[in-house]
């Protein structure tokens, strides 16, 4: 079987499903870091880190590309590679032209490095013809007023290469455009020690629904496993409160947002990935927001699974190893599967859920149509959720036995049980 190279993770969901499908598979893989303890810090819902499960486990820094390829190649001689792979955006390029340097299948590195950033993304979509909100790229504040008068009020500012919705924020006026530039220029640097680019994204503000679109390319074909329904809430921020597979959507409106993701696939040369597109619905039809060259976060690929049998994160494995993926949809008989947030309303450390003593985890687990429960354990620290980074678990389920008999009601309905208590910081 294979032996693939794994440069970095999230540690998220998927740094438990990527390395689980690559295992499930009877593959291995050498995991590459340039700081062990980021993952030792954050081992998933208090369990041992499934990346430790790795043949090697090695350290290097994965931040310079120059350093990275000598060092790659020689590892590449020794251990023997048959396909390189990342769950995390900020090292998606890296891995695309890793593989391309080392002769091993994958997308081609400018094609993933232009969908990983979003000015290139909107530039690339807009010169081929692909529908999305008129925008501008500005460097410094002047430079964003005078765009953002011109864009016209209320509008979307964004960074161009940060990740779940950090400093994404929806503005008014000048002032808060003002704010929301501090806010952005006093993070130059992402979480994995990288420099970011100082330029600010402008954005019309696009109304109507979210979706998503959750696609695999190979071979130059686009397969749109199906459309995923978006909740966003946390005003002006946009958090991503939960999601609905398959959105709740008509055959033409579902067929149209499968047809613009696949467009703005084929204008970046984007092949060979799993990808997830997000889109807005509106009056005037679909608008992409953005390309994201890997598989949903957020539970996603687990909604998908559930309700179609296609394990988007095996999909990912099998890319990578140049080999066809199963794309087979099958009868699972759930008909749809949900996933909704708890986001803290309050900075503070988590004491439990009310009332006092309650096992809610095992009440949430015993109701009916339940696939999943994590809630954070008291004594988590945490604070106002500001982005996708701060949720304090998710309840996933399906409609089945519920009275309300949708599965986007059944988690609202469980949700609304878990009061969070936290204990104001001393």
């Amino acid at each position: 079987m294979g032996h693939l190279l794994m440069v970095e993770s999230w540690v998220g969901s998927m740094s438990r499903l990527l390395p689980g499908a690559l295992t499930e598979a009877g593959h291995t893989f050498t995991f590459l870091t340039r700081d062990l303890n980021h993952y030792l810090r954050s081992a998933p819902e208090g369990t041992a880190h499934p990346l430790l499960g790795a043949r090697n486990v090695l350290t290097a820094d994965t931040n310079d590309a120059a350093a990275l390829l000598p060092y790659v190649r020689r590892l590449h001689g020794a251990l023997g590679f048959d396909g390189v792979l990342s769950s995390c955006d900020y090292y998606l390029p890296t891995v695309a032209a890793l593989a391309g340097e080392l002769g091993l299948p994958g997308p081609d590195a400018d094609a993933v490095t232009a969908a990983c950033r979003k000015d290139r993304t909107r530039r690339t979509l807009a010169a081929a013809g692909v529908p999305g909100p008129r925008f501008a790229v500005c460097d410094g504040f002047p430079a964003a007023a005078l765009a953002a008068a011109e864009i016209g009020y209320p509008l979307v500012v964004k960074p161009v290469d940060l990740c779940a919705g950090m400093f994404v924020r929806r503005v008014g006026d000048e002032r808060e455009l003002a704010a929301a530039h501090r806010a952005l220029d006093a993070f130059p640097v992402n979480a994995r020690g990288q420099r970011r680019s100082p330029a600010l994204l402008l954005e019309e503000l696009l109304e109507g629904p979210e979706v998503s679109v959750e696609t695999v390319t190979a071979g130059g074909a686009t397969h749109a496993i199906g459309v995923t329904g978006k909740s966003v809430g946390g005003a002006p921020a946009f958090i991503e409160t939960g999601h609905l597979f398959p959105a709740a959507l008509g055959p033409g409106e579902a067929a149209s947002a499968a047809e613009t993701a696949c467009a703005a696939l084929d204008a970046l040369g984007l092949d060979q990935l799993v990808a997830h597109t997000e889109i807005k619905l509106t009056a005037d039809g679909p608008r992409v927001i953005e390309v994201n060259p890997r598989p949903a976060g957020n539970r996603i690929t687990e909604l998908v699974r559930h309700v179609t049998g296609v394990d988007l994160a095996a999909a990912c494995v099998a890319l990578a190893l140049g080999e066809a993926p199963d794309l087979e949809i099958r009868t699972t008989g759930v008909t749809d599967a949900a996933i909704g947030f708890l986001l803290p309303e309050t900075d503070g450390v988590l004491t439990g859920y009310g009332p006092a003593g309650r096992e809610v985890r095992q009440e949430l687990a015993a109701a009916p149509g339940v696939l999943e429960v994590v809630l954070a354990d008291p004594g988590t620290r945490v604070r106002t959720a500001a982005d996708n980074n701060g949720y304090l678990g998710h309840i996933m389920a399906t409609g089945s036995g519920a009275p309300s008999g949708d599965a986007r009601t059944r988690v609202a309905e469980l949700l609304g049980t878990v009061r969070p208590c936290v204990a104001a910081d001393r």
